[in-house]
């Protein structure tokens, strides 16, 4: 690996009020959702690591409030459920489904909206509502009781250099600007949409032509609230307007009472001074309510995907690596899901039973995934939502529009179960007859266990549910198998140094839904490997343990 010298800023004046430098294993720069979760991932695992984040507190914005059946997952294995449904600032029994009408919101054009109640059965937990920096408070909170993990609010990053036995990072007090040099295996960049870990790493973007200046309002209302409850167990409500050519008006409750937010797209030039908001909520809602304004800020909407996700012993997730605006939810979970990735891999690696090529797995697992979210969901349904807009009228022809409206009804629900990441392309990922399959966000929610998708719940013989016998390495499925045939997977699996965790159950209970006699786990709960066959020879597991190690 080739020396590489990455900098920002000239450090050399202040290298007499420098600490002495920390050796780590890995340094994540940045402290939002994405950089605590994968924290706690490694900490957990017991791997060392420092989080820097430049702000010492949680943003008080509200964003990245849909927290889906997956998410939750994580906070299950990450032992901050309990905390994250007790933060909650919209009771459980309110609701958190979505609503989209045409015009406004008080049209009588509207239907249910992106309803994941419908794919529970395939998940382990239930959804989630809250904003996001009652999020980061669980998560630094959760942070804070591991021993492995120490955390550095208040710090920005200014420099990068790498080579090939480890990576050197600089961080600078937002104070005092006093540096502060860090010695680790690896750096995670989790430090957002306009990140200086990628740019420094050399990272390119791909941007999409969507190019829009949008406003965020966070506002309080008592009117908009009572306005709305003809609407029950709504939490958040998309608008769509002839006008808007397919991008939306977004509203979002951040409580039960009173406080909501809204994204829209405004002209190019608006500024908070220039523009009458509270006309534009009014004729959003279709209605005069009293409005405070508490947030008006503004942001640009457009598609950004990394080209790649690493560079030798840097690594980029969430934000840093994917980003794009706020629909449909899929920013915040996305980079959760990026933390679980490839944060048992990190550990893997770092543990000793992981192999280098099972990091390269994170970019050809995630990145193909992303690049899916959003050209098969988010500019898809922008492009779906302009076609529409632009082919039927309520006036024009109310027959033809009510008709095309219902169908709309009937696609948002089928969005919802075509949404299904996998990883069928994945280099650790085995298949029997699916070679060439390559990984998506788009495929079907199934009980069957497939290798490079996710693992739906059972319920064992023992009454609990297969997500709370899991281990934290790899986990095998045996179902009507033999006890003595799985001595020899503990042996091939001592051999190959993975942790194995085996699960056995006899047929006929309700994990015959996953149609196979042996099930891979992995520890992010995707499978990795399935079979129908009684036996399998040491040879047969020697090959699959080589596999998923990378």
């Amino acid at each position: 690996m080739p020396k590489l010298s990455l900098t920002a800023g000239n450090t050399s004046s202040k290298q007499s009020n420098m600490h002495t430098p920390l050796h780590t294993d890995v340094v994540i720069i940045g402290g939002g959702p994405v950089g605590l979760g994968l924290a706690i991932e490694l900490g957990q695992r017991g791997i060392r690591c420092i989080l820097a984040e430049r702000h010492t507190d949680p943003q008080h914005i509200p964003k990245g409030q849909n927290l889906t059946q997956r998410t939750m997952e994580h906070f299950h294995f990450w032992g901050a459920e309990p905390q994250l449904r007790a933060a909650r600032t919209i009771p459980p029994e309110y609701g958190i489904g979505g609503l989209t009408a045409y015009g406004s919101l008080l049209s009588n054009y509207h239907y249910d909206w992106l309803q994941r109640e419908l794919v529970k059965p395939f998940y382990f937990k239930d959804n989630e509502r809250l904003p996001q920096y009652e999020t980061e408070k669980v998560l630094r909170h959760r942070l804070a009781e591991l021993p492995s993990v120490q955390t550095m609010y208040g710090w920005d990053c200014d420099s990068i250099v790498q080579d090939e036995q480890s990576a050197t990072v600089t961080l600078l007090d937002r104070a005092t600007r006093t540096p502060q040099v860090i010695h680790a295996q690896y750096i995670v960049g989790c430090d957002g949409s306009r990140s200086t870990v990628r740019e420094q790493a050399g990272l390119t973007q791909t941007l999409s032509d969507h190019d829009r200046r949008m406003v965020l309002l966070v506002f309080t209302s008592q009117e908009l609230h009572t306005l709305l409850a003809r609407f029950p167990g709504k939490s958040f409500y998309n608008v769509l307007h002839p006008d808007l050519e397919g991008y939306w008006k977004f509203f979002g409750r951040v409580d039960l009472g009173n406080t909501w937010f809204f994204h829209a797209p405004v002209p190019l030039g608006t500024t908070a001074d220039n523009f009458d908001f509270k006309r534009y909520l009014h004729e959003s809602v279709g209605a005069e309510f009293h409005v405070e304004f508490k947030h008006i800020g503004f942001w640009d909407l457009r598609f950004a995907l990394a080209d790649g996700y690493r560079a030798d012993r840097i690594f980029i997730a969430g934000d840093a690596a994917h980003s794009h605006p706020p629909y449909g939810g899929y920013g915040v979970n996305s980079g959760f899901e990026d933390a679980r990735n490839l944060g048992w891999k990190l550990a893997a690696v770092l543990q000793g039973w992981g192999n280098e090529a099972l990091l390269n797995s994170y970019d050809a697992e995630r990145r193909p995934v992303f690049a899916s979210t959003i050209d098969d969901f988010i500019a898809k349904s922008i492009e779906t939502d302009r076609l529409f807009l632009e082919s039927h009228d309520p006036i024009r022809d109310p027959i033809a529009f009510e008709t095309a409206w219902q169908a709309r009804s009937q696609g948002a629900i089928g969005e919802v179960h075509a949404f299904e990441p996998h990883y069928e392309g994945s280099p650790v990922v085995c298949h029997a007859t699916q070679p060439n399959s390559a990984s998506s966000a788009k495929g079907s929610h199934q009980f069957k266990a497939r290798p490079g998708h996710h693992l739906a719940p059972a319920t064992l013989k023992n009454g609990t549910n297969v997500y709370e016998a899991l281990g934290e390495g790899y986990t095998l499925l045996s179902i009507g198998n033999e006890a003595s045939s799985e001595q020899a997977w503990r042996q091939a699996a001592i051999e190959a140094g993975i942790p194995l965790t085996i699960i056995r159950q006899e047929a006929g209970t309700e994990v015959d839904r996953y149609e196979a006699r042996w099930t891979l786990v992995r520890p992010d709960q995707f499978v990795a490997w399935t079979s129908e066959d009684a036996q399998i020879s040491a040879n047969q597991m020697q090959d699959l343990f080589k596999r998923v190690r990378g």
